[in-house]
């Protein structure tokens, strides 16, 4: 009996470390089961299969190349104020899991891949039995769970550290099960929306964020009707005065703020900052000596419009495969299912331009958020990672501009910057990761996973089964409110829109 554990371990362990975890692999292994379920030649498999790894390899080279290059000017402001801090982001995060899980609570980072062994499954369960739970959407970013695992992991240890081993594999598989499948359900309506019938979810660190941004942005656009304005003006719908106009461009606008926004942090941290960062021997970024310190940094600005052009790309090469090879999984093994993937694959839909202001938009609140807590001198002082200043802010920033206009697309990535900070000082801190440098510190992780702590710290087992209760009841809700076209939403997007007269 061991021997056959240990063999479904390896075996297990070999699919997580190749394909789930790898989001390029995994993507394409889906369009690959997809197509054969559809019976298509082993060909146009193969060839579907190369396709959306390769355009979602694409999507990883613009993603790494925006984080890659704006990282160290971030983490620069925490060694140029010489300050202690935790940087909220999710690679920091795992960090600071792998660092200190053996020194505070004696256990092994081993235990989050079998963790996240049962959440996924428990996820694909939940959607099969989708007549039942009424979710619709598999979570599918292979590193996105693996951090999440691992934070995971640290707060139900962290709130009830009385269970043992299996205990805690099980209670938070089945939590972090949920909060996928819930999760990325929640998306389905807005997204599907945005894309007009793009049929996927977004399965990434900010679904509850998502579903909140685009509630608000309703409320904000009823706001506007009830005041006489018919229409709300969109980023699109702006025509710019005299030379302002070349900010109709998107490349163009997003390469002279960035200019202006990287331009002065640049600036502030110094010439020689950069100087010590140029090493050429393991290839860092940096600046060489000689070499003009402005065209450094127009050059290090101009990449996030490049870095964001490639990006989108990879989106344009795979969504289309992945949403065509999906129905002969939704046909055949999970019926009234979508895909979740990767929340960088909303920016080739809507306006560009609220890409850029919704990241711009959510920095500015973050930075005041920071202030803050310097001013009252916070036990935490958080570091801005890029992850959740750009790849939260500037989903909301699509979202609340398709939905409600402008206005919309720069209050809400605004307020959403306070949050993260004020969210990752107050959660980090309380559950000890402050002290290893790094929190996961997306939107959901410093709202929704902050209550739930709370609930299963002052209520032990009594609280797991209310976090449940209530991640199980959000999709029974939702689909009491249009029971007809809920499932017909990811089934036929275009009889959905026929049904509620959507042109």
């Amino acid at each position: 009996m061991n021997s056959i554990f240990a063999g479904i371990l390896k075996i297990w362990e070999f699919f997580a470390n190749n394909i789930l975890t790898q989001p390029a692999y995994m993507i394409g292994f889906i369009v690959l089961i997809g197509y054969m379920l559809q019976k298509k030649p082993w060909y146009d498999s193969l060839a579907g299969f190369l396709k959306a790894t390769i355009g979602y390899m694409i999507l990883i080279v613009g993603s790494n190349g925006l984080v890659t290059s704006f990282r160290p000017i971030l983490a620069g402001l925490k060694d140029r104020f010489h300050l202690t801090a935790t940087v909220i982001d999710p690679y920091f995060g795992q960090n600071a899991v792998t660092d200190g899980l053996e020194k505070t609570f004696g256990r092994s980072f081993g235990d989050v891949m079998i963790l996240l062994l049962i959440a996924f499954v428990f996820n694909i369960l939940l959607v099969r039995f989708s007549k039942y739970t009424k979710l619709r959407a598999v979570f599918t970013t292979g590193n996105v769970q693996v951090q999440q695992a691992a934070t995971a992991f640290w707060i139900l240890l962290f709130a009830i550290p009385s269970l043992g081993r299996i205990e805690v594999l099980l209670v938070m598989g089945v939590l972090l099960g949920l909060y996928w499948a819930v999760g990325s359900n929640m998306t389905i309506k807005p997204i599907q929306q945005l894309t007009d019938g793009g049929g996927f979810a977004i399965a990434h660190q900010q679904m509850f964020g998502i579903a909140l941004v685009a509630w608000i942005s309703d409320k904000m656009k009823q706001s506007t009707n009830k005041k006489g304005n018919k229409s709300v003006k969109r980023l699109e719908d702006i025509t710019l005065p005299g030379f302002l106009r070349i900010f109709n461009e998107n490349m163009v606008a997003t390469a002279i703020l960035m200019f202006l926004f990287f331009g002065i942090i640049m600036f502030v941290l110094g010439e020689s900052y950069f100087h010590q960062l140029f090493i050429t021997s393991n290839g860092v970024s940096g600046l060489a000596k000689g070499a003009s310190f402005f065209f450094y940094i127009l050059t290090t600005s101009l990449g996030f419009a490049v870095n964001l052009a490639i990006l989108q790309l990879g989106v344009r090469t795979f969504v289309g495969e992945l949403t065509e090879s999906f129905t002969g999984i939704s046909d055949t093994i999970l019926p009234n299912s979508v895909p979740g993937i990767d929340v960088a694959a909303t920016f080739a839909f809507g306006e560009q331009n609220a890409v850029t202001i919704g990241f711009l938009f959510g920095a500015l609140g973050q930075f005041l958020a920071i202030g803050a807590l310097m001013i009252f001198h916070s036990p935490t002082i958080i570091i801005a990672g890029f992850i959740p200043l750009f790849f939260d802010n500037a989903v909301f920033g699509v979202i609340a501009n398709n939905r409600a206009g402008a206005k919309a697309a720069m209050i809400l990535p605004f307020l959403s910057g306070i949050i993260q900070v004020i969210g990752a000082a107050l959660i980090s801190t309380w559950i000890g990761m402050s002290k290893f440098g790094g929190y996961l510190g997306m939107f959901d992780w410093d709202t929704v996973w902050p209550v739930f702590t709370v609930i299963l710290k002052y209520l032990g087992y009594f609280g797991v089964i209310i976090v449940a209760g209530i991640l199980l009841l959000i999709p029974q809700l939702e689909y009491r409110k249009d029971p007809k076209n809920y499932f017909l939403m990811v089934d036929d997007y275009d009889a959905y829109k026929k049904n509620k007269g959507i042109e």
